[in-house]
C-alpha cells in the first residue's frame, strides 16, 4: 500500500532549484545577448567564441539553435524562472499538490530530454562545444535527477513504504549520478571531438598559461 506524501519542505532541493535556476537563467541571458549582438552586427565574433571547437556562434546560427522558430535561449529565459519560483516558495513553507509536482517533473523531464538532444547535436552534428550551453547542461542534469528522486521518496509516485525508503537514501547519490552523467558527456565529446586536449589548449590560451 502506498503511503501519504512526506518531505513537504525539502530545503536542500529548494536551495538547489534556486541555484540551478539562477545559473541556467544567466546562461540563457548571455546567449540571448550574443544572439541579439550577432543580429545587430552581422559577421562579428561572439564573446564566447574561443576556438573552432569551443564557441557559441555555430550553435546559435544553426537550425538546432532555433528549434521552435526563435532562438533557444529565449526558452531558457522563461523556463528557468520556474525552478527559482518553486525553490523560493518551498523555503517560504509553501506546499504543493501532487498534480503540481507532476507538472513540474514533466517540465524537468522535457528540459532533460531537450538537453540530451542538444548534446547529441552539438557533439555529433555541429562538432562544437558552446560554453554557455554546457553550463545549461551542467545544471539541467542534476535538477532532473533531484526532482525525480524527490517525487519517488515523497509519495507523489505511489510507491510502497520500502520503495520510498530506498528513494530517500538515493537522494544522497544524486551528486554521484550527476558525475556519471557528466562522465558520459565528456566521454562522447572526447571520442568524437578529442575534446579534452582541445579544451585544455583553449584554456591555456585564454588564461595565458601557454
Amino acid at each position: 500500500m502506498s503511503q501519504p506524501q512526506s518531505h513537504t519542505r525539502p530545503t536542500g532541493l529548494a536551495i538547489w532549484l534556486i541555484i540551478a535556476g539562477v545559473i541556467g537563467w544567466w546562461a540563457a541571458f548571455q546567449l540571448t545577448v550574443e544572439k541579439f549582438n550577432a543580429l545587430e552586427h552581422p559577421g562579428t565574433k561572439a564573446g564566447c567564441d574561443f576556438s573552432v571547437l569551443v564557441q557559441c556562434t555555430e550553435n546559435l546560427d544553426s537550425w538546432q539553435g532555433s528549434i521552435l522558430g526563435f532562438s533557444n535561449p529565449i526558452i531558457g529565459l522563461a523556463a528557468w524562472v520556474a525552478p527559482i519560483v518553486v525553490g523560493v516558495a518551498i523555503l517560504a513553507h509553501a506546499r504543493f499538490a501532487k498534480w503540481f509536482w507532476w507538472l513540474f517533473w514533466l517540465g524537468t523531464l522535457g528540459a532533460f530530454v531537450f538537453v540530451c538532444w542538444l548534446i547529441y547535436q552539438s557533439i555529433f552534428v555541429l562538432l562544437t562545444l558552446c560554453p554557455w550551453c554546457m553550463l545549461t547542461w551542467s545544471v539541467t542534469i542534476p535538477t532532473f535527477f533531484a526532482v525525480t528522486v524527490h517525487l519517488l521518496r515523497s509519495g507523489v509516485w505511489p510507491l510502497p513504504a520500502k520503495g520510498r525508503q530506498v528513494a530517500d537514501k538515493l537522494m544522497a547519490y544524486v551528486p554521484l549520478m550527476t558525475i556519471a552523467g557528466y562522465g558520459v558527456v565528456i566521454l562522447l565529446a572526447q571520442v568524437r571531438l578529442n575534446a579534452i586536449p582541445n579544451v585544455w589548449h583553449t584554456l591555456q590560451i585564454l588564461f595565458g598559461w601557454a
